[in-house]
Formats: C-alpha cells, structure tokens, sequence
C-alpha cells in the first residue's frame, strides 16, 4: 500500500498549520455581492459582508484551480495558487487563447463551479478558498 502524498508531523508542526489555517469569520466567507464577468471574460469580483472586496482575473482563477489533481501539481511543481504553469521554451510558441469560463454554477450556499473552455472542471471554489487567495493589497501583504 503507497502512502505517497502523506506527510507526518509533529505537533509543533500541527500547531503551526493550524495557527495559519485559523477560521476566518462568517462575515468574511459570506458574499454580499458575486459579479461574474463571463461576457466581457474580465474575471470575477466578490463584495463580502464584512466590507472587503476582492477581485480575480479568470487566468488566475484557473491557474488557483482547488481541485486534488490540481493542487497536487502545483505542490509538486513549487507553484502557488494562481501562478501559471512555466511553457515551454520553443522557437514559434503556439497561440493559446486566454481561458475562459464556459459555464459558472453556483453549488449550494457555500461555492462556485467552473467549466473552463480548456476543459477542465473538477474545481469548487469555496467562499472559504476564494477569501484565503483574495488578491488584493492588504490581504497579499499578510501572507
């Protein structure tokens, strides 16, 4: 049986992880507002009800994918959410164009989904993750 992937800690360690992954209030992971910006292919933007704002480009969202295959190559790779992946250095780089979402779904109370026109689709978006990757100044300078 493989246990790749499982890391023992300490319980320093534990205390640590659980020091940085502390429960953000309920204001703070509850949405006032979503805008969406699927038309234009802006991104997306999020008015919490404890007064912040966040906002993302769709590029970042799909590079900040929360899914298991996802996080697992970013870990792996060194990357952090939202950082693209390196492309390959070749004389005539392709033409890609900018992904995109096909489709948006809300899932229940507490996410969103995405259907990318990549094809990729396995990601929920928690309002929880969401506020944790917000990009703004103020909450990257407390990272």
């Amino acid at each position: 049986m493989s246990h790749e992937g499982i890391r023992i800690v300490s319980a320093e360690e534990a205390r640590q992880d659980a020091a940085t992954d502390k429960k953000l209030p309920p204001d703070a992971v509850a949405p006032a507002k979503v805008r969406v910006h699927k038309t234009e292919g802006t991104g997306m933007e999020i008015d919490w009800k404890d007064g912040h704002r966040s906002s993302w480009t769709f590029a970042w969202l799909r590079n900040a994918c929360p899914c298991a295959t996802c996080h697992e190559e970013r870990e792996n790779s060194g990357r952090r959410p939202g950082e693209p992946k390196p492309k390959p250095q070749t004389l005539l780089p392709m033409y890609e164009p900018p992904v995109r979402p096909a489709e948006v779904t809300p899932v229940g109370k507490y996410a969103l989904k995405f259907k990318w026109t990549d094809g990729h689709e396995a990601g929920l978006y928690s309002w929880e993750y969401l506020r944790r990757v917000c990009q703004c100044e103020a909450c990257t300078a407390k990272r």
